[in-house]
Protein backbone atom coordinates (compact mmCIF):
# COMPACT_ATOMS: atom_id res chain seq x y z
CA UNK A 1 0.00 0.00 0.00
CA UNK A 2 2.97 2.34 0.22
CA UNK A 3 3.01 2.64 -3.56
CA UNK A 4 -0.54 4.04 -3.46
CA UNK A 5 0.39 6.72 -0.95
CA UNK A 6 3.49 7.50 -3.04
CA UNK A 7 1.47 7.93 -6.25
CA UNK A 8 -1.45 9.96 -4.89
CA UNK A 9 0.28 13.38 -4.55
CA UNK A 10 1.70 13.37 -8.12
CA UNK A 11 -1.65 12.27 -9.50
CA UNK A 12 -3.49 14.99 -7.60
CA UNK A 13 -1.02 17.61 -8.84
CA UNK A 14 -1.33 16.34 -12.42
CA UNK A 15 -5.13 16.57 -12.29
CA UNK A 16 -4.98 20.05 -10.73
CA UNK A 17 -2.47 21.26 -13.32
CA UNK A 18 -4.57 19.87 -16.18
CA UNK A 19 -7.66 21.61 -14.79
CA UNK A 20 -5.72 24.87 -14.51
CA UNK A 21 -4.51 24.67 -18.11
CA UNK A 22 -8.01 23.84 -19.38
CA UNK A 23 -9.46 26.77 -17.44
CA UNK A 24 -6.85 29.17 -18.81
CA UNK A 25 -7.42 28.01 -22.38
CA UNK A 26 -11.21 28.26 -22.06
CA UNK A 27 -10.99 31.83 -20.77
CA UNK A 28 -8.66 33.17 -23.45
CA UNK A 29 -10.21 35.90 -25.52
CA UNK A 30 -13.91 36.41 -25.17
CA UNK A 31 -15.78 39.49 -24.03
CA UNK A 32 -13.23 40.50 -21.37
CA UNK A 33 -10.15 40.32 -23.59
CA UNK A 34 -9.89 44.05 -24.27
CA UNK A 35 -10.45 44.91 -20.62
CA UNK A 36 -7.78 42.41 -19.50
CA UNK A 37 -5.36 43.73 -22.12
CA UNK A 38 -5.97 47.29 -20.96
CA UNK A 39 -5.33 46.30 -17.34
CA UNK A 40 -2.02 44.66 -18.27
CA UNK A 41 -0.97 47.65 -20.39
CA UNK A 42 -1.81 50.00 -17.51
CA UNK A 43 0.20 47.93 -15.04
CA UNK A 44 3.20 47.81 -17.38
CA UNK A 45 3.02 51.57 -17.92
CA UNK A 46 2.97 52.18 -14.17
CA UNK A 47 5.94 49.89 -13.66
CA UNK A 48 7.89 51.65 -16.40
CA UNK A 49 7.07 55.06 -14.92
CA UNK A 50 8.18 53.94 -11.48
CA UNK A 51 11.40 52.58 -12.95
CA UNK A 52 12.14 55.87 -14.72
CA UNK A 53 11.37 57.84 -11.54
CA UNK A 54 13.72 55.64 -9.52
CA UNK A 55 16.55 56.15 -12.03
CA UNK A 56 16.41 59.93 -11.72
Amino acid sequence: MEYVSALVPPLVMAVAFTALVVTIIKHQGGANKSREDAAVDSMLARAEAAKETAEQ
